[in-house]
């Protein structure tokens, strides 16, 4: 019901979307639009339908959600607080100037449409989505260790889900860089780069299943389980059934109060911040981030 109510709200229009259950890591919908009929695949599919799913600019036969691979922007940030957080780079309560832009090596890195927040701090920053707050955070807390943190949710990292496709996308660090390119020139990491990298631009490339993924891991306050479509097994013969696993493949060591923290923004973004159209009259209290 869920995978159907999804699919029907995409409409006509190009996208992916994952819904995971954390308590178990259950992959409870799945969805790449456009989509295309498997049906004709069954006995052959002709040359005309070939050529029109092969060579349409919707891309149907790409499976989106663990194929594709986006600079992720602004999702990106509540991790990074929380890196900084748990890094002890900056305390919630510190407030910053917001002007509307950040200075660094006498470039302007500005907040998107041109937007100024004051002075600001964590949770104003994720509720009301400040470029400039996270592009402060950058160099503070440095792209090896952002690197090192987004690591343990599964950011560049193949989840292991049981389809198959999955990308593993670029998590970006200075020996990926050096792995990457072969020019000497081109291998150098900038301090600006590591700018773009915090507001999740940049390097940055994953799949929107490791979005989803990191996501529900956050949400069951870092505990990792390895999504899953399969609920179970049965063997043909004995009529066996095997659950597969729901225990967590291991959990990440974060302080309650930090991701408490990250969590109550999450939920002003709905209430009051960039999110809060999405849902209007919900007869439960959402959290999130666009």
């Amino acid at each position: 019901g869920l995978q159907r109510v999804a699919e029907e709200a995409f409409g006509n229009h190009r996208g992916a979307l994952v819904a995971i259950d954390p308590d178990t890591g259950e992959v409870l919908a799945f969805v790449s639009k456009p989509a295309f009929d498997p049906n004709l695949f069954i006995d052959g599919i002709d040359v005309e339908n070939w050529r029109l799913l092969n060579e349409s600019p919707d891309h149907p036969l790409i499976n989106r959600p663990l194929y594709g691979t986006y600079p992720i922007g602004s999702t990106y940030k509540p991790f990074v607080a929380l890196a900084a957080l748990e890094l002890g780079v900056r305390d919630a309560k510190t407030r910053i100037s917001d002007p509307g832009y950040f200075e660094f090596g006498g470039q302007r890195f500005r907040n998107a449409g041109g937007a100024a927040y004051g002075m600001t701090d964590m949770h104003k920053a994720i509720v009301v989505s400040s470029d400039t707050y996270f592009y402060s955070l950058g160099p503070e807390i440095g792209v090896n260790r952002l690197h090192d943190f987004a690591k343990q949710f599964g950011f560049g990292q193949i989840t292991g889900i049981d389809l198959d496709g999955e990308r593993k996308g670029v998590l970006p660090s200075t020996e990926w860089k050096r792995q990457a390119y072969k020019d000497r020139r081109q291998q150098q990491w900038y301090a600006g780069e590591t700018i773009s990298v915090a507001v999740g631009q940049g390097y940055n490339s994953f799949t929107l299943l490791q979005l989803a993924q990191a996501t529900s891991t956050l949400a069951n306050d870092g505990a990792y389980r390895k999504p899953h479509l399969v609920h179970a097994t049965r063997e043909t013969h004995t009529g066996v059934v095997t659950p597969t696993p729901s225990t967590p493949d291991y959990r990440i060591p974060l302080k309650q109060e930090n991701v408490d923290l990250i969590k109550s923004a999450m939920v002003g973004v709905v209430r009051s911040g960039t999110a809060r159209r999405a849902f209007v009259g919900a007869p439960y209290q959402a959290a999130g981030k666009t």
